[in-house]
């Protein structure tokens, strides 16, 4: 019988272990390779404020389970990860249903030798009061789609009024990378929407705020890079209220702890990560604080050799004893997924497992058509700071590498001159 390799979750870092999986050791006959996911389409996470704006048709840009496990030697099973049971090695699916509650899939068992968990992560609210009721959290497609038919909707309605004073107010929490990265397409998408003929209300009616509750945007990069980007989104009319902590939101706006008040009929949550609530409740696997599975650096279970978690699920130390783990980030979780191929290689094989060592390859921040900033690590380890085209080419090909390792350099090739085609006979973004 074959060795049974089930990976859990379809995301950035899954899929591409899958995928690699399944050209080795499944093209060989060496392993069954099944790949299990709640969806049947996969979309690249950091896309994921795009879609929200309209940049990004993100049924352009998914990617089908069925037909990649076709092309790469692996299995695709739906179903909703539900629970472990480690003395029979079996993971539980959930039934799946469709829109109305009925029954597409039932639930069921499968068995695994080596299980694979990257089910990625959540946005983290801090149990802040109205949060869960009244936000929306960029978390998966759906939730990009609806704040995008919700941005639509407060478009339309505004238009229809005729009212120049019209204001539509979007307040954003967290001024992180996905903070950022959103206020500007929203910027952008304003933009587009007057330029296509919603032009009773006025791009600079739009009026989106930060809230952050540390003293700077972007926190994880350099002071230098910050400032530039703050003096960047302040010339693009994005209001900035730093060391502001939100206390409470309501369906009128937020409340923050210096008692100020910030109005939004539209408000994402994009502050905080921790993993799913499931991930506590594993047949007795160690997990930490924020739910996130701890791992040792060879990325096995401290609890389990069996079993494996990759990417932002996982608490894995940046060295052996360090009580620093390596930043969810989806360069993690590609890196984590070339490391992982090639140790359950190894691992069928009989042999010890490597330790993963992270490598920061720099952080690079979008500021939609109008900018690009960030820092890359040069030779020696030295940091190169760029911007400007340079930067977004770069920002681009992040993309692209994951593209590349999904379709091949080929296939890549004629989806980057479809979408170059695209742009001269779609709109500029999505209107529907």
């Amino acid at each position: 019988m074959l060795h049974r390799i089930v990976v859990v979750g379809g995301g950035a870092g899954g899929l591409e272990l899958a995928t690699r999986l399944g050209r080795t050791l499944g093209k060989r006959k060496q392993a069954k390779i099944t790949l299990v996911d709640a969806n049947l389409t996969h979309i690249w996470k950091p896309l994921l404020h795009e879609v929200a704006t309209g940049s990004l048709n993100s049924t352009d840009n998914e990617l089908n389970y069925v037909a990649q496990a076709k092309w790469n030697h692996f299995e695709f099973q739906i179903g909703k990860f539900s629970g472990i049971d480690r003395q029979a090695k079996t993971i539980e699916l959930s039934a799946t249903l469709d829109e109305k509650g009925h029954q597409l899939v039932p639930a069921r068992s499968l068995n695994y030798d080596t299980l694979v968990i990257a089910v990625g992560s959540l946005t983290n609210d801090f149990g802040t009061k109205g949060a869960a009721e009244h936000c929306i959290f960029l978390d998966s497609p759906q939730h990009a789609l609806n704040f995008h038919r919700r941005l639509l909707g407060e478009y339309l309605s505004a238009h229809a009024k005729g009212d120049d004073d019209n204001i539509v107010n979007i307040a954003i929490v967290g001024a992180g990378a996905t903070g950022v990265e959103l206020a500007a397409e929203l910027r952008h998408a304003s933009q587009q929407l007057s330029a296509y003929g919603l032009d009773n209300i006025q791009p600079d009616n739009m009026c989106i705020t930060i809230i952050e509750a540390g003293p700077r945007v972007l926190p994880a990069l350099s002071e230098k890079i910050a400032s530039e980007v703050h003096q960047q989104l302040l010339k693009l009319g994005v209001q900035i209220k730093l060391s502001a902590p939100v206390e409470e939101i309501t369906a009128e706006g937020m409340h923050t702890k210096d008692g100020g008040f910030i109005p939004a009929s539209l408000k994402v949550w994009a502050a905080g990560v921790r993993g799913p609530k499931f991930l506590t409740e594993l047949d007795g696997l160690e997990s930490n604080r924020i739910n996130q599975l701890v791992v040792r650096t060879t990325l096995q279970t401290t609890l389990d050799d069996d079993i494996f978690a990759l990417g932002d699920c996982a608490a894995c130390p940046l060295t052996e004893g360090s009580d620093k783990n390596v930043p969810p980030r989806a360069q993690s979780a590609h890196q984590q997924a070339s490391f992982l191929s090639k140790s359950l290689a190894l691992k069928l094989q009989g042999k010890a497992l490597p330790s993963y060592q992270y490598r920061d390859y720099g952080s690079l921040v979008s500021l939609s058509q109008y900018s690009a900033v960030g820092n890359i690590m040069g030779g020696f380890m030295r940091t190169v700071n760029v911007e400007g085209w340079m930067a977004r080419m770069f920002y681009i090909s992040l993309y692209r590498m994951h593209q590349v390792v999904l379709y091949g350099v080929f296939r890549t090739a004629l989806i980057m001159l479809s979408d170059r085609i695209g742009k001269r006979t779609h709109p500029r973004m999505k209107l529907h």
